[in-house]
């Protein structure tokens, strides 16, 4: 993976993180914008994910609940290993704080990518901004 990842603070890197975030969900999948940023977000653990030369490519959150959400990288940046190092790194953050349970609302056609990664499937699928969602949990 020819990227970094970084811990960062919502209130200082909220434009970059915002920036990835409205490119993928808003512009690419027609997520409405209104549902993008909300008030959980200044209490949530950010990752930001930068190339090398330093520009926005990814980010990530997770809730103070152990929910892990907001997974996005730009496209010509996936299929590198970003969205899985992610993922380990927020599973590695919250095993450090003593988190017992991580789970995340999956878009369904991300499952495999998250099964690989160690998620396991729970109930039905449900609709989140008008696409299907499945609950999972990090075994």
């Amino acid at each position: 993976m020819d990227a970094v990842i970084t811990q960062v603070d919502w209130n200082q890197k909220k434009l970059e993180l915002l920036t990835i975030r409205f490119a993928v969900f808003v512009d690419e999948q027609g997520v409405p914008a209104e549902l993008e940023q909300d008030d959980r977000d200044p209490g949530a653990i950010h990752l930001l994910v930068t190339s090398r030369a330093g520009e926005p490519i990814a980010t990530a959150r997770m809730l103070a609940d152990g929910q892990i959400g907001r997974m996005a990288v730009l496209p010509d940046w996936r299929r590198r290993g970003i969205g899985a190092a992610m993922l380990r790194r927020l599973v590695a953050i919250a095993s450090a704080q003593g988190r017992r349970e991580v789970f995340l609302h999956a878009q369904c056609q991300a499952e495999p990518f998250y099964r690989r990664l160690g998620f396991i499937a729970e109930g039905e699928e449900f609709q989140d901004a008008g696409i299907s969602h499945r609950l999972m949990r990090a075994a």
